[in-house]
């Protein structure tokens, strides 16, 4: 064999195992996804004697996921979900703006050691904080209500979210800053009108994280929102625990394979439309912070 068969005969193996690679990781992510999408339609006798067949078209259970909008009350916890996410998310985002501007683009006093004070709250577990924070949401009267759940939330983004965007500003060109401000411009309208659409990527990046993180958001939720009468205030992740259930006491598994399917929709969609941001947001932020 001489040498550019070898060469050929080497390249074509490293493909191929790339391509086998990828393939196996294709299966190992989507397959669940599709089995969890094709499950949802099936009754509880199919799932547990056929939980790896496909349905058979003339009996697909569409009324699965009637019954989790309706008795498993999956269009309140939806609701609840929409309104903590979007406000969580832009609370976050606007404020992680302002901070990561200003530690980026102004030299004054102890911005260094500020820049690390947010960090500093990535290494809390939050096991660790739950018990305090806990108590002092009851102080604060603050249990049982959306807008405790909202402080913690935006609370607990805020070190990730100033991080990515603090890099991101820092690898913007500090000449249309000092343009602007020659031309008459304030602070305020130089970052509003000039710096913050340039940022628009690590914007977009902290907004799918701080969406992802707070939409499948479980443990904080049930510790804040499981007290007597707030049935009404739970969300999805809550309401999922709950749902199997609903109808006299027994587990209805299409129900809830219906309601994941629910939960997972919004963020595929989400993540679909805005994944194009996530590697230019994390590179610049990571390279610059």
């Amino acid at each position: 064999m001489n040498y550019k068969t070898r060469k050929h005969v080497l390249s074509y193996l490293s493909r191929l195992s790339l391509y086998s690679v990828l393939g196996v990781y294709f299966l190992i992510v989507v397959y669940p996804m599709w089995w969890l999408l094709y499950t949802s339609l099936k009754t509880d006798r199919d799932i547990f004697l056929s939980p790896f067949s496909l349905p058979q078209w003339t009996d697909l259970q569409w009324n699965n996921y009637s019954n989790a909008w309706i008795k498993g009350a999956f269009s309140d916890y939806f609701l609840n979900s929409v309104f903590l996410t979007v406000s969580t998310v832009m609370i976050s985002v606007l404020l992680a703006a302002m901070a990561g501007y200003a530690l980026a683009r102004f030299r004054f006093l102890g911005a260094r050691p500020i820049f690390f004070y947010f960090l500093a709250g990535l290494m809390i577990p939050l096991q660790l904080a739950i018990v305090p924070l806990f108590f002092q949401m009851r102080d604060l009267n603050l249990l049982n209500s959306h807008l405790g759940v909202l402080f913690v939330y935006v609370a607990f983004g805020m070190p990730f979210a100033i991080f990515i965007l603090t890099g991101f500003f820092k690898s913007l060109p500090s000449g249309l800053h000092e343009s602007a401000l020659i031309d008459g411009a304030s602070e305020f309208r130089a970052f509003w009108s000039i710096m913050l659409p340039l940022a628009r990527p690590g914007l977009i990046t902290v907004g799918i994280f701080t969406f992802l993180g707070t939409w499948n958001e479980f443990f904080m939720a049930f510790m804040f929102l499981s007290g007597e009468g707030s049935e009404h205030l739970r969300t999805l992740p809550l309401g999922l625990a709950n749902i199997t259930i609903v109808s006299q006491y027994r587990s209805d598994w299409g129900m809830a394979f219906a309601g994941l399917v629910l939960i997972m929709a919004p963020t595929m969609i989400f993540y679909a439309f805005l994944q194009q941001y996530l590697t230019k947001g994390i590179t610049m932020g990571a390279l610059k912070g």
